[in-house]
């Protein structure tokens, strides 16, 4: 709906008493009501530009039910320019035409537009390449709003246009400022103790329209007579618990196996436990995370523990033979262990190095003293001569060079003196040291 297009209960004149949602007739009037947001309004960036009068294009970047749409709004409003809204997700080429044809006409008439793009990540590339004649132009501001990361989801060319605002997850007390302001309208207290308050801020997942759609729910169903203010288990009884914000195909899947991850880098399993249960809670595949603990098992830990990869390899066939809820606890173990082991990542850093020097060096055959020789000819040409066979050798170790010839010897990996690593270090320093005296260095 466009600013300035009246529905039929606004030409009756009805528009006022028409039942309204309660977050609706809680929306800010003012950006100065607009909670959760400081670092943005007041002092922040947006509200420099406003005080400027020099308001560019931006896209907000936040969860859902941060007031992304109600801050593009009330930009409009304050800067006296026509709100045009679409939605990406209902909104095709024809109708970015037809909001650009009147954008242009409505300038000509010496009045600005301020488009927001709700879900503006819905548009494919060539639809969002559209829009910048148009900013260029300075025919319409544009303002997008997005719950993915614009860097993997927007264009680059669209995203040197606009300045990117992050807006953030209300926090709790956001959140009871939120329902203070509801129980203010309503004018009563809502009926809960406060164990159960604090439930169903937690329930609300940092999301402010979710939290006032909970707590009408709770307004509706107990009503002005309600007798003793209900509890914790009662208000889960009475309203549906929310699910946690998490997209498994998108951003939020990111981040939580990131934290993940560098949890169980970090080496506390506390941490790591706590991300692996908002993971399953959010209804992650256990078996994406069975992967992942594999990759933190050689990336991370490596030879500082062999039993690491074992671990989670073993993990993996568990869920795979108990399947849910039981084959969980076996992930979990996995990632305390993880969590407890020792840590190197000598090997992995030893195969990226490996794999640059051998793009590098391009098709160098082995050295012919390691090659072997079925052939006459081959014999002839000296494959296979001087090759000392190892287990022949004292110590089983003859300090040849295996490298090619032409590429001097490189050391990739170097073992750290954690854990299991520490023995291997030995090793190799021994070993270079008779290397050394045999002349294979």
């Amino acid at each position: 709906m466009t600013k300035g297009a009246a529905t039929l209960f606004e030409a009756a004149g009805l528009a006022d008493t028409a039942p309204r949602p309660l977050a609706d007739r809680l929306r800010p009037r003012t950006l100065d009501e607009v909670i959760g947001q400081d670092h943005l309004l007041g002092q922040g960036m947006l509200g420099r530009m406003v005080r400027a009068g020099r308001l560019g294009s931006v896209i907000f970047w936040g969860p859902p039910g941060t007031g992304k749409t109600t801050v593009a709004r009330l930009l409009a409003e304050v800067t006296e320019l026509h709100f045009e809204q679409l939605s990406a997700i209902q909104s095709g080429v024809a109708d970015l035409r037809k909001v650009f044809e009147q954008a242009k006409a409505r300038r000509q008439e010496g009045r600005g537009t301020l488009l927001f793009i709700d879900e503006i990540h819905r548009f494919n590339r060539a639809q969002q390449d559209a829009f910048l004649p148009h900013m260029e132009d300075g025919i319409f501001l544009q303002v997008g709003a997005t719950t993915e990361n614009p860097s993997f989801e927007l264009n680059s060319a669209l995203l040197s246009r606009a300045s990117v605002l992050t807006f953030k997850r209300l926090d709790d007390d956001a959140l009871e400022a939120l329902l203070q302001r509801a129980e203010a309208h309503e004018g009563r207290k809502l009926p809960v103790d406060e164990d159960a308050r604090a439930a169903l801020i937690g329930m609300a997942d940092g999301d402010g329209r979710g939290l006032i759609n909970l707590a009408e729910d709770v307004f509706l169903s107990v009503g002005k007579d309600a007798k003793a203010p209900i509890d914790r288990e009662a208000l889960t009884a009475l309203v549906q618990r929310r699910a946690p914000i998490y997209d498994k195909g998108q951003d939020g899947h990111y981040n939580l196996i990131s934290a993940l991850h560098k949890s169980v880098r970090g080496s506390d399993p506390d941490a790591a436990l706590y991300w692996l249960a908002r993971m399953f809670a959010g209804g992650e595949d256990p078996l994406y995370i069975a992967r992942r603990l594999v990759r933190m098992a050689v990336e991370d830990i490596g030879l500082a523990d062999p039993a690491a990869l074992l671990q989670a390899n073993a993990a993996k066939d568990a869920y795979d033979f108990l399947g849910s809820p039981e084959g969980e606890l076996a992930l979990a173990q996995a990632t305390v262990y993880l969590a407890t082991a020792p840590k190197s990542n000598a090997a992995y850093m030893a195969f990226n190095a490996a794999s640059r020097v051998a793009k590098e060096s391009g098709s160098l055959l082995p050295p012919k003293h390691i090659l072997n020789a079925p052939t006459t000819l081959m014999k002839q040409e000296g494959y296979g001569r001087d090759y000392a066979y190892d287990h022949n050798e004292k110590g089983a170790f003859s300090g040849q060079n295996y490298f090619p010839d032409g590429v001097e010897r490189q050391q990739f990996y170097t073992p750290t003196g954690r854990g299991f690593e520490r023995e291997v270090k030995e090793r190799l320093e021994r070993w270079a040291e008779i290397r050394a005296k045999r002349g294979g260095a």
